[in-house]
């Protein structure tokens, strides 16, 4: 680890798998082959809609690589200096040189203070940079990764008044992970084909049923068996797809812990457990209480636990 400044090592984190993490093989799959192409020097793009798992993903990926990390999200206010750095603050020296009692020599210097944002530090120190819902940042914004991924130099801009702008020389241990939504979603703006070039990107989808069950029961402590017909119950959901917003593995969680807390039962004739199904997998699934679905998911959601449970 490189000698860091207070503030630059609040900027870096150590990802790890936290004790909950579920590994099945199509985690493993998706992991191996992002390394793979990390290794050969390549930045991976984890792209699919919400509940895909991409941020959790993303982390887990660079646990494997073994270097620190730092984590950017996407944010529609972002500036370029936001990533690289810029003045911040004034650093004031005084210097006052009386060696020879005769002779009082005194130096005042204030300068504004550069500080490295999180992108530079990963290029300089060779980090993990993990920059999630990278396409929610205005492709302006985003300018600065081009020359960083394809050249391996990083333009910084003049750190302090009169000077020129130069580079910075990317460390080969460099590494980077991005995640984004579909384009259509809401509030993301289209990456440039650019940058999109410079990167592999891996289209995700929902998990398997078998990892859903693994996390839902790793996430509530539920029995393997009840967390199967909750995840049942959200993938027909999913499956049928009159949702404005379809079900993810969130939302099985979110209804096992509830039902844990509520001392229900994953049964058809348990109303602790219908009644916390239609109230948060139809909320989950549409835009108000006004929507022309509701009455179509409730029924439907009646259906898939009488089916399943």
């Amino acid at each position: 680890m490189p000698y860091l400044s207070p503030e630059e090592e609040q900027a870096i984190i150590e990802p790890r798998p936290t004790a909950d993490f579920v590994e099945t093989p199509y985690i493993k799959r998706i992991t191996r082959r992002a390394l793979n192409y990390l290794k050969v020097g390549m930045p991976v793009h984890l792209r699919g809609p919400t509940g895909t798992g991409k941020t959790t993903l993303a982390l887990h990926v660079a646990s494997k690589i073994g270097r620190p990390a730092v984590l950017l999200h996407g944010d529609e206010e972002y500036k370029t200096s936001d990533l690289v750095g810029g003045e911040h603050g004034y650093r004031y020296r005084y210097l006052r040189d009386n060696f020879i009692s005769s002779v009082l020599k005194v130096e005042q210097d204030m300068y504004k203070r550069w500080v490295d944002n999180r992108l530079t530090l990963a290029c300089k120190h060779g980090f993990t940079m993990v920059y999630d819902e990278f396409t929610r940042s205005k492709p302006e914004a985003n300018n600065v990764l081009l020359s960083i991924l394809q050249e391996k130099v990083m333009d910084l801009p003049p750190q302090r008044t009169g000077e020129e702008a130069h580079y910075l020389k990317v460390h080969p241990k460099f590494s980077a992970i991005f995640t984004s939504n579909p384009e259509e979603y809401a509030g993301t703006h289209k990456a440039q084909d650019a940058l999109r070039d410079r990167m592999v990107t891996m289209d995700l989808d929902y998990f398997d049923r078998k990892t859903e069950v693994a996390i839902t029961q790793a996430k509530s402590g539920l029995a393997k068996e009840d967390c199967g017909k909750i995840v049942d119950v959200v993938r027909g959901l999913r499956r049928k797809n009159p949702c404005e917003f379809p079900p993810t593995v969130r939302s099985a969680i979110v209804l096992a812990k509830a039902l844990a807390v509520n001392k229900g039962k994953v049964s058809a004739s348990d109303s602790v457990f219908k009644g916390l199904a239609q109230d948060i997998l139809v909320s989950q699934t549409t835009r108000s209480p006004w929507s022309s679905k509701r009455k179509e998911i409730e029924e439907l959601v009646e259906g898939l636990i009488k089916r399943f449970c």
